[in-house]
């Protein structure tokens, strides 16, 4: 081999090992730098989903100390935090935290509860979290693995109860409660615990059209608020209530929210607040930023406005009016009586405060509750980010104009707590000369210096229904000596209900019954497009005709019948006075029909056995407190049975004489 040609060979050896030396150095240095990264938490690096997690990081005794380890309270901080380890984005993310140490949640900075409760919030039946104000969660591949977009941490600071150190208070669960996704139990060390959450191979999303954001959900009630026109430091918002539930609705609504950022309501049309003052606006930021603004005509400044629909005489008013769906005094009805009446409409210009005083920096008011005179308990969950409204052209030309921004809150109807329902139901029926009042309080007792409130309500006789209740008592001690019931030392509490409902079985043949029902109204004031629906588990099917009112079997209900008045007879008129004032007790507002059902489609229907009363009942949405028990047959009604009995043993006894 030539020396010029070793020379080569040389050459490229050295150069070969200088290379692979250099990309030896480089390895290494990679291997440096992932050491000195900070560690990720367990789990975290093999989920591919959504990873949840919740870190407890300590806690402090709090006043008063107590002996007793049940009650002693202690102040807890945590963290919960939720990324998107995944290749999708997941949209509206909800992350529920299976409290149960009656904890009660101070604060929680990066999302909101779902139902909008205020802090202090009582979680000790868990509580579902929504971001605020980051409601989506986008993948790490779109944004090149930037934490702020990809994942959220929640700081929780709060009281829990019960739990001695050195046991750490944990949750029970943590889970994503989004649709379609699928979570295992989560897996806890110590003060730490952790699920990596995927989407569920077997769930089948419905058909929707493809959205920018978030897709509207469906509920009981749905709030839209659309930004209709956005300036440097204020914007229009339009807010309409849909009534989606066909048996819920409102008799004088009144809506409340809590502004984020310091924003009030200048000026508004289809409502009004019930707070006109300025010197919330004065006196506050808004006064030092807005210094030559005028605050006198301002129609609210409060961080949580109260907020009631126009009366029907301001419908045609050009300054408070003029809206479509506005001013009709709060009435809010199910579409199965009226679907022009199941829509609410105001509008609103809205100032904003700095660092938010520019066009696009948009933010909708949080906490929404909903509330009326009579009508369904209602949990609004947190406003999400949807695609634009869309509304028609107002040229009248065949095209639509979108608002600048929309978010929805949608709220649902919940059951009342006990005892404080605002309508009662009682029982009755033809074969028991007594009537099961309404439970004792079923509305709330807020004197129970001389009456018992956790006493069993006293049997009455079918006319003191028509008598209020502070003048039942003579005619209920009357009626317990008749028929030797027992009367107590102190007498239960009256139901405190404005409204009452009693449903009475009228009769009971071979081939159908009929009930009876009446509503009653103790309020001073009356109900306008009154409605009820009533649920009746076995009797459903049977249902045949309802004579004074007009009926509907419901469809999208399970098993519920639903009534409202007829033509001209659509007011239940508020309580009046007796014929003579000084000593006829007052008159509650009656209104009342039979109701006929047929057993060729219930057959084995026991009436006498309760299957005749209904197992839920509703007035104007609200859903009313029913009696614990049914009537029975009592001794003036004997059964068929018992009288051949007494003939048998009449024979027997007459053959043993003989």
């Amino acid at each position: 081999m030539s020396v010029k040609i070793q020379r080569m060979l040389l050459v490229f050896v050295t150069l070969f090992l200088v290379t692979s030396r250099i990309q030896l150095c480089y390895g290494q240095d990679e291997e440096e730098n992932e050491e000195d990264a900070p560690e990720t938490p367990p789990g975290q690096d093999n989920c591919n989903g959504i990873f949840l997690s919740y870190n407890f990081n300590g806690r402090e005794k709090e006043y008063p100390r107590l002996k007793n380890a049940t009650a002693q309270a202690w102040a807890f901080k945590a963290v919960a935090s939720i990324l998107n380890a995944g290749t999708e984005e997941l949209k509206a993310w909800r992350m529920f935290l299976g409290f149960h140490h009656k904890e009660i949640l101070v604060s929680a900075t990066g999302a909101t509860m779902v139902d909008g409760s205020d802090f202090p919030a009582a979680v000790g039946n868990g509580t579902t979290f929504v971001g605020n104000p980051m409601v989506d969660l986008k993948t790490a591949v779109d944004t090149a693995g930037d934490f702020n977009q990809i994942s959220v941490q929640i700081e929780i600071t709060g009281t829990q109860f019960g739990v001695k150190p050195p046991e750490i208070p944990m949750p029970k669960n943590i889970k994503l409660m989004n649709d379609g996704w699928k979570c295992p139990g989560a897996k806890r060390k110590g003060g730490y615990m952790h699920v990596c959450c995927k989407k569920d191979p077997k769930f089948k999303a419905p058909k929707v059209k493809s959205t920018k954001f978030a897709p509207r959900r469906w509920g009981d009630l749905s709030i839209t608020y659309d930004v209709l026109q956005a300036y440097s430091n204020n914007y229009m918002a339009q807010v309409t209530l849909d009534n989606t539930s066909p048996i819920g609705g409102f008799d004088h609504w009144n809506l409340t929210w809590e502004w984020q950022y310091g924003e009030f309501i200048n000026d508004m049309r289809g409502a009004f607040t019930s707070k006109k003052d300025p010197a919330a606006c004065l006196y506050g930021t808004a006064g030092k930023y807005y210094r030559d603004f005028d605050f006198s005509n301002v129609m609210n400044c409060e961080k949580r406005p109260y907020i009631s629909d126009m009366p029907l005489d301001k419908a045609n008013d050009t300054k408070f009016g003029k809206l479509p769906s506005c001013c009709r005094n709060g009435s809010l009805l199910p579409s199965v009586m009226d679907p022009s009446k199941a829509r609410s409409m105001f509008q609103m210009t809205v100032y904003k405060l700095p660092p938010y005083d520019n066009r696009t920096a948009l933010t909708p008011p949080m906490k929404w509750q909903i509330k009326g005179v009579l009508g369904s308990n209602y949990k609004c969950g947190a406003p999400l980010r949807v695609d634009p409204t869309e509304f028609p052209d107002a040229s009248g030309l065949l095209s639509k104009t979108t608002a600048v921004a929309t978010w929805q809150v949608v709220c649902n109807m919940t059951k009342p707590e006990k005892k404080k329902a605002r309508c009662c139901v009682s029982f009755s029926a033809y074969y028991n000369e007594s009537v099961i009042p309404c439970n004792t309080c079923a509305c709330g007792c807020p004197d129970t210096d001389k009456c018992n409130p956790d006493a069993k309500p006293m049997l009455l006789p079918s006319e003191s229904l028509l008598v209020p209740f502070e003048n039942r008592t003579v005619k209920a001690k009357a009626w317990a000596k008749l028929k030797k019931f027992p009367i107590p030392k102190k007498l239960p509490c009256p139901d405190n209900c404005g409204v009452s409902i009693n449903w009475h079985i009228n009769s009971d043949y071979s081939s159908g019954w009929t009930a009876r029902v009446t509503l009653f109204n103790w309020e001073e004031f009356p109900f306008e497009d009154w409605f009820a629906a009533v649920k009746m588990d076995k009797a459903y099917a049977g249902y045949e005709n309802v004579y004074s009112f007009n009926g509907t079997k419901l469809t999208n209900v399970a098993k519920t019948i639903f009534f409202h008045g007829l033509k001209d007879m659509n007011y239940l008129v508020a309580e009046t006075n007796g014929s003579d004032p000084k000593k006829d007790p007052r008159v509650p507002g009656k209104q009342q029909s039979v109701i006929s059902f047929t057993k060729d489609k219930t057959p084995g229907i026991n009436i006498q056995a309760g299957d005749g009363f209904p197992t839920r009942v509703y007035f104007n949405g609200e859903e009313c407190a029913l009696p614990k028990s049914f009537p029975m047959k009592d001794s003036a009604h004997k059964s068929p049975i018992s009288f051949l009995l007494v003939l048998f043993v009449t024979i027997i006894t007459f053959m043993m004489i003989r």
